[in-house]
């Protein structure tokens, strides 16, 4: 069927993803606009009517969030649809910042041509049928000048309710309602039923009925906007939770609106719902992560100041090189722990990354399971595996190339134990006294996690047997401030 053509903007600065566009987006049959930039794409806009912007995330000078800003900023383009596509992975948050600079949806690189045309289409049939709708309704109301009198209250009521529907198709997630202040009669349309979880065959709708599905914190809400709309407030718009028939509670945003007769009284009153639940969930999501960031980052610069606080050593250079070692051993595992989104990390990730530097002609053995650790047990025994490998560096097995290293771990009954055997490196005697990193090692692992470290200075080489519990909860997943405070005093007492 033949159609009007509606403009499509594209802008990236790259020439051959916009010729790629092109090559996908042309049997949709509509006039393809091409941009190298954001100011060219402003320029457009300012002189093309444009249904659909696809706007590359990531250019120069001016991305694509900033150009969704700057032409929401515009009145002639706060409806117009906006398509991102993003090379990079976009986490929660960047999708947030998008939708609330106006982007519609996000398309990821590799583009899929048919999905990409499946979207784009989508928004062009929107765009030409609100259009045709606004012709539509300048025809009716046209009309409806040239009628007499006694027709213009039933085509009010009639382009009233085309232009709540219209609202509500266009919105999403939205139900509008209408209220006869004058004989109480409700009307609710099919997305009002559905925010708040009912259907029209069972629920009647009245003040009680409606009262009841209201959260109990919010019920004065529904007062305080009747008693406003007797004082003569004419809109109206609040917040207020709702609480479904099967216990789900959901956020909404209500705007209502009075009509009143010749005589100034309230003689009806129409409202628009929306439902904004994922929107209020990803702001918490959002406060949540920044909570989140600051304990962790408050909790690895206070082991970090507590390290460089108590490493001992004769010399400049020794310091250094021991500060170094603890601080890139913390950094490692919270690398890894971030990557899990602090749920935790696998001991042999761990070990891993602890022994790369020591990987020496197969001198290291590893044998054990997968086995998951919490965040704060991860941090202690990654710094414990940091002790072990430069002590066995400097002067144990991983001193020579005879040298042989095995580590074996097992869990049972919610414990790890891991074994740390050294052989054929030099002749190992008993020290006279612990080191700070021994010293260390013990304070964290038994006082901290509450396990055991046991040391046992065989003549052939060091055997080493820690013993932690997996499940226990430590002071670091307590609350924020608690393990940097705990982990001082420890290292404190270890540093003697």
């Amino acid at each position: 069927m033949d159609h009007e053509k509606v403009n499509i903007l594209l802008v990236d600065d790259q020439p051959a993803k916009l010729l790629a566009y092109e090559v996908i987006l042309k049997d949709l049959g509509e006039n393809l606009v091409i941009a190298s930039s954001g100011r060219e794409a402003l320029e457009v806009l300012l002189k093309t009517e444009i249904a659909v912007i696809l706007v590359d995330v990531c250019m120069p000078e001016l991305d694509g969030f900033e150009l969704a800003a700057m032409i929401r900023e515009h009145p002639r383009f706060q409806k117009t649809a906006m398509i991102f596509i993003s090379a990079i992975q976009v986490s929660d948050i960047d999708r947030l910042r998008g939708y609330e600079m106006g982007a519609v949806d996000y398309v990821p690189v590799p583009v899929v041509p048919e999905v990409l045309r499946a979207k784009i289409k989508v928004f062009s049939e929107l765009y030409r049928k609100t259009r045709e709708l606004e012709r539509l309704n300048q025809e009716l109301e046209d009309r409806v000048r040239a009628r007499t009198a006694e027709l213009e209250n039933s085509t009010a009521k009639l382009r009233e309710s085309e232009q709540r529907r219209s609202m509500a198709i266009a919105a999403g997630k939205m139900g509008s309602w209408d209220w006869d202040w004058i004989t109480g009669d409700w009307m609710w349309d099919e997305g009002q039923y559905r925010i708040f979880g009912v259907g029209p065959e069972r629920f009647e709708v009245n003040p009680a009925n409606v009262q009841a599905l209201l959260h109990p914190d919010d019920v004065d809400q529904l007062r305080k906007a009747i008693a406003e709309f007797n004082s003569g407030t004419r809109a109206y718009e609040t917040e207020f939770r709702i609480v479904r028939p099967d216990g789900e509670v959901r956020w909404c945003v209500g705007t209502a609106a009075a009509t009143i007769d010749d005589n100034g009284r309230v003689v009806r009153v129409s409202g628009v719902t929306v439902d904004i639940t994922e929107r209020k969930r990803a702001e918490e999501r959002q406060n949540l992560l920044a909570r989140e960031v600051d304990h962790r980052a408050k909790n690895a610069l206070a082991l970090a100041q507590s390290i460089v606080r108590l490493t001992r050593a004769d010399e400049v250079k020794a310091y250094v090189n021991a500060v170094e070692g603890r601080i890139n051993a913390l950094a490692r595992v919270h690398t890894i722990l971030s990557l899990s989104s602090w749920q935790g990390a696998e001991l042999s990730k761990l070990i891993d990354e602890e022994l790369a530097p020591y990987s020496l002609g197969g001198q290291i053995k590893l044998a054990g399971p997968e086995v998951q650790l919490l965040p704060a047990t991860a941090q202690t025994l990654a710094l414990a595996l940091h002790e072990l490998f430069t002590n066995s560096a400097k002067y144990g097995a991983l001193s020579t190339r005879s040298g042989r290293l095995i580590i074996a771990w097992q869990a049972e009954d919610d414990r790890l134990t891991l074994t740390w055997e050294e052989s054929g490196g030099p002749l190992v005697r008993t020290p006279k006294s612990r080191g700070f990193g021994t010293r260390s090692l013990l304070a964290s692992v038994e006082s901290q996690l509450g396990g055991q470290a046991q040391f046992d200075w065989r003549a052939e080489g060091l055997l080493c047997r820690l013993e932690v519990p997996l499940t226990r909860k430590t002071a670091a997943t307590t609350g924020p401030g608690k393990f940097d405070a705990a982990a001082a005093a420890e290292l404190q007492r270890a540093s003697g």
